[in-house]
């Protein structure tokens, strides 16, 4: 077997022996993967009976992880339908090789946020041309929402200055000043989003009319999503894209650990959800209806 932790888990499972120790990627710091992948970790830890430990991985985000999960670099990780539908055909940022996963479970909705100051004269996408930009980290999901978008409005990479950053690292430029505008594909609130929220007064970026149902219509795994107003005190609600989020695994994990890792997590929903703002928002529905299949062990645990 490739994943050999995920073998030596296996090995230990019910036994009383030490537990292995299980690396969740998430992303970078800022956004809301990382302290989902730590929430996860914490109730594993708590109730899979000592037999798993989990500890969460900063990664690239939901790009990166994929790969990550497809090298061994990590037994699970946090990605979107999106591109965990690709990751599995091997197209887009996978076109160098299909990657064997599984689904594991629903997330919550990851929304791209674009964000400039008030008073900002940059109101829609398309005034993103000639601007300084935070663009999130080379890996992370925003680009691949961003390379989706620029070709909708007849523009490329070349009309902006893109600054690789991480999400706190983005936004805390956007208050000094260094860019005029950032973005982040996270759930929300999100934490770099809030962070600025707290010295600046910020406001969303918005699409021109037609513009977000157009990008709808051309990927069934974006929404539309509502960010309110108070959530990050802005003017006006955000009215955003967004995607859902779930966990995955390799296809070859064991169904033991599998089914695991998800009743710790889905036996205490409320725990979760007290622990982290962000799980409010998971449906566990949802994870019958994944854009991958739903690993074995998984499967026994939500019944399908």
């Amino acid at each position: 077997m490739r994943h050999l932790l995920m073998a030596a888990a296996v090995a230990v499972l019910g036994t009383g022996a030490q537990a292995e120790e299980l690396r969740i990627g998430t992303a970078s710091l800022g956004g809301a993967f990382y302290p989902m992948g730590q929430s996860i970790s914490n109730l594993v830890n708590k109730y899979a009976g000592g037999d798993i430990s989990m500890v969460p991985v900063v990664t690239g985000g939901s790009v990166q992880n994929p790969r990550l999960i497809g090298s061994g670099e990590v037994e699970i990780a946090i990605t979107n339908n999106n591109l965990a539908k690709l990751a599995v055909a091997g197209k887009g940022p996978y076109s160098s090789g299909a990657l064997d996963i599984k689904a594991v479970a629903a997330l919550h909705p990851s929304v791209l946020h674009m964000i400039t100051l008030e008073g900002s004269d940059i109101e829609t996408f398309e005034d993103l041309k000639g601007k300084r930009v935070a663009v999130g980290p080379a890996g992370g999901g925003t680009l691949g929402f961003l390379n989706f978008l620029l070709p909708m409005h007849d523009m490329t990479v070349e009309d902006i200055t893109p600054s690789f950053l991480s999400y706190s690292d983005g936004f805390s430029q956007l208050t000094d000043g260094n860019v005029d505008a950032a973005l982040a594909l996270s759930g929300y609130p999100a934490g770099a989003v809030m962070q600025a929220s707290a010295g600046a007064d910020l406001k969303f970026i918005s699409f021109s009319d037609g513009k977000l149902d157009e990008a709808i219509s051309k990927n069934a795994a974006y929404a539309s999503v509502t960010i309110p107003s108070d959530v990050y005190d802005t003017g006006s609600d955000g009215q955003v894209l967004g995607v859902n989020n779930m966990l995955i695994v390799p296809s070859d994990t064991d169904a033991d650990v599998v089914e695991a890792i998800v009743s710790s997590v889905f036996d205490h929903l409320d725990e979760f959800k007290a622990e982290n703002a962000n799980a409010k928002q998971i449906d566990p529905e949802l994870s019958k209806s994944l854009a991958i299949d739903l690993h074995e062990g998984a499967a026994r645990y939500f019944g399908k």
